[in-house]
């Protein structure tokens, strides 16, 4: 058996194989590459969008010149986003590791499987935070003081799945939190375009976030924890188009008081039909459709971006 094979049967069922992480990654650090989800980049994607959305909607509606002006911010939010989200896949797993040794498709994970200790993780979960903060105070003093407040979010959110069935919700409020940071990052304030760039990317997570767990109903039922693929059952259909709907309205409310051209609209047509393609295509009783489908809104944010390029120049 060559060592990629090995890796992969030993690998979390919804690992993606050929992942740099299953190919490259020494023997050392495996573990802990799979623990923040580093082989299943979709997360860090989705994370990272609205503060690329943000930033650019900023520069606009400053008239500065993005690239130019604000690269730096870029690269610096997209390492940021890596390096958060992994400390937030780590915090779940903690919080996570008993209910994930009973589904099949997460008991292969670093900590249910006992190839990372609880003790591993907690070390690896403070590197991370302080690699997170070192990136932080890369930023003006206000975005470190909103950047700050993520942290809440970071850590109750994997509670919520126990006690409320709309944990979605919460993961709403933490990954658009960029929305915000991206915003103050160019500024150094809140306004309004980025409060309804930040409303619209709550309701975008609650459609995608809702279609990844319908993969997983059966095994929460048995595990005992809650999701909006619960909730909403075979209406689910219905909530995504007014999920989708809402965000949208909101989306093109935060380019229009951020005086976007009129090309950021155009794309934004474009992006209104991917959404509507996911709700064409989602089989909620289709793991393989629900998990294309959740990967594809990664394509989403690309649209969205384009679109706000577009808007500034045209």
């Amino acid at each position: 058996m060559t060592k990629l094979n090995k890796r992969l049967k030993e690998a979390p069922e919804d690992t993606v194989e050929q992942n740099w992480v299953n190919k490259l990654s020494p023997d050392f650090a495996l573990g802990y590459l799979q623990l923040m989800r580093a082989d299943r980049p979709i997360g860090t994607w989705l994370l990272l969008w609205p503060g690329l959305w943000s930033i650019a909607l900023a520069s606009h509606a400053y008239g500065h010149v993005l690239f130019e002006m604000h690269f730096d911010l870029l690269i610096i939010f997209t390492i940021g986003a890596f390096v958060m989200r992994g400390a937030g896949c780590v915090v779940n797993d903690l919080w996570d590791r008993e209910a994930d040794a009973q589904v099949e498709r997460t008991k292969c994970r670093p900590l249910p499987s006992g190839r990372v200790s609880v003790l591993g993780a907690l070390l690896f979960l403070v590197f991370l935070c302080l690699i997170g903060l070192f990136i932080l105070l890369q930023l003006n003093r206000f975005t470190q003081v909103v950047g700050a407040f993520s942290l809440v979010f970071i850590v109750i959110y994997p509670l919520m799945k126990r006690i409320t069935y709309w944990p979605q919700l919460m993961l709403g409020f933490t990954f658009n939190w960029g929305a915000l940071l991206g915003w103050a990052s160019v500024t150094q304030t809140i306004e309004l375009p980025a409060i309804l760039l930040y409303i619209g990317g709550i309701f975008w997570t609650l459609g995608y976030d809702t279609i990844y767990a319908h993969q997983d109903r059966e095994d929460d039922i048995i595990v005992g924890v809650k999701s909006t693929a619960l909730r909403f059952g075979n209406k689910t259909h219905q909530w995504l188009s007014g999920f989708y709907c809402i965000c949208f309205v909101f989306f093109l409310a935060a380019g229009f008081y951020s005086m976007m051209g009129i090309a950021f609209y155009l794309g934004m047509l474009i992006a209104a039909g991917h959404l509507i393609h996911q709700l064409k295509k989602l089989d909620i009783n289709s793991r393989d459709i629900c998990l294309e489908l959740f990967k594809s809104n990664h394509h989403f944010g690309i649209i969205v971006f384009l679109s706000i390029i577009a808007g500034q120049y045209i």
